[in-house]
């Protein structure tokens, strides 16, 4: 005999909405910027038993509290925790050079004043996209720019980030023929977002940016072969 059936109706669980629910619970709501020195450590595949450190740009604000660490890394400026590619970087932990301690988690004083800041410029949500903070770049990073895999690329580097009212972030490039000052700051004219004219973009550290720029051969060849499969797409 079969179980008997409940007289309460069904519920429909919708999985997309569900899963919107949850990406907007990751959505950034604040920067603090990395001023100390800490690093991000991840490991390669094709050197298991090397670890590399890269500079943390940027401590990011969850819509959820969580605290992230943020680096410049291939096509945006991603989360930490969430790098999990043998081949690209798979992430181990932050690291203070100083005193060569790796741990799991941002260090609290970053939540604390994530917190702090997040509740004293406490924004009013509107229907209309809005800038919320701006940061400026302090790693030297460079992004490489490209409209369509045919055409020449250039390198161009970052003046600062911008962090908008639906949690996207955004690379500041400048267009350096309407320059009026120097050096370019945040808030002169001359700066754009670099999505809103680049198809593709690229980033990378200031010291590979500057092999790429002076043509070193293996640099190039190693390019060549991270832009391929975007030219098939």
């Amino acid at each position: 005999m079969g179980a008997s059936l409940s007289p309460r109706s069904a519920q429909v669980i919708d999985l997309e909405t569900v899963r919107q629910r949850q990406q907007a619970q990751k959505c950034l709501i604040r920067l603090a910027p990395e001023l100390d020195g800490l690093e991000m450590v991840y490991q390669l595949a094709a050197s298991p038993d090397t670890y590399y450190g890269l500079p943390v740009l940027a401590w990011g604000l969850q819509e959820n509290g969580n605290v992230i660490g943020l680096v410049p890394w291939m096509e945006k400026l991603a989360a930490c925790h969430e790098l999990d590619s043998h081949e690209n970087g798979q992430f181990i932990g932050y690291r203070d050079p100083e005193t060569e301690e790796i741990f799991a988690l941002p260090p609290d004083h970053k939540y604390d004043e994530l917190m702090a800041s997040a509740s004293y410029f406490e924004y009013e949500a509107s229907g209309d996209i809005t800038l919320i903070q701006q940061l400026p770049d302090t790693l030297g990073t460079h992004a490489l720019c490209m409209n369509h895999p045919d055409a020449p690329w250039n390198m161009k580097q970052v003046y600062g980030w911008r962090l908008y009212s639906d949690g996207s972030v955004e690379a500041v490039l400048a267009d350096e023929q309407q320059a009026t000052m120097s050096p370019i700051l945040l808030g002169d004219k001359c700066l754009y977002d670099a999505h809103s004219r680049h198809r593709t973009v690229y980033f990378f550290q200031r010291h590979i940016a500057s092999r790429i720029m002076d043509e070193d051969p293996a640099t190039l060849e190693a390019l060549a072969m991270m832009v391929v499969p975007n030219k098939e797409g």
